[in-house]
């Protein structure tokens, strides 16, 4: 299966990671990846602390679950660019938000591009 079709196709839980400039690591909950092609995703992102290292650690992983199972994938990942208040976001946004339930709506998003460097299952180092 096509790593697209995959994360189209699974439910489950993302939680992407990222570290600042001295080490110290964030664990955030994601939703799946947008896909710009085979080997581009881009994430959805406010100005938080994701946001902030991967202005001076290009580098990420994202942990993906699939539901009811410990089966998944781990996306390794390298920041190639960004786009602030880009308005492609409204149109990846996979939740729609009613008035009043999305927070701040003056805060800066960003649509944040990574180069998929290595696929791996959840669990273990092989397919």
């Amino acid at each position: 299966m096509q790593l697209e079709a995959y994360f189209e196709e699974t439910r489950g839980f993302g939680v992407l990671s990222t570290s600042g400039p001295g080490g110290k690591v964030n664990a955030a909950v994601y939703g799946r990846p947008h896909f710009v092609d085979q080997e581009t995703v881009a994430f959805i992102a406010a100005d938080r602390l994701t946001h902030a290292n991967l202005q001076t650690n290009s580098s990420a992983v994202y942990l993906f679950k699939e539901e009811g199972s410990y089966r998944g994938k781990r996306l390794y990942l390298t920041k190639i660019r960004e786009e602030k208040d880009s308005p492609r976001i409204e149109a990846l946004r996979r939740r729609k938000h009613r008035d009043g339930e999305d927070g701040d709506k003056t805060e800066s998003k960003f649509l944040i591009y990574f180069k998929v460097e290595q696929v791996l299952p959840l669990i273990g180092e092989g397919p």
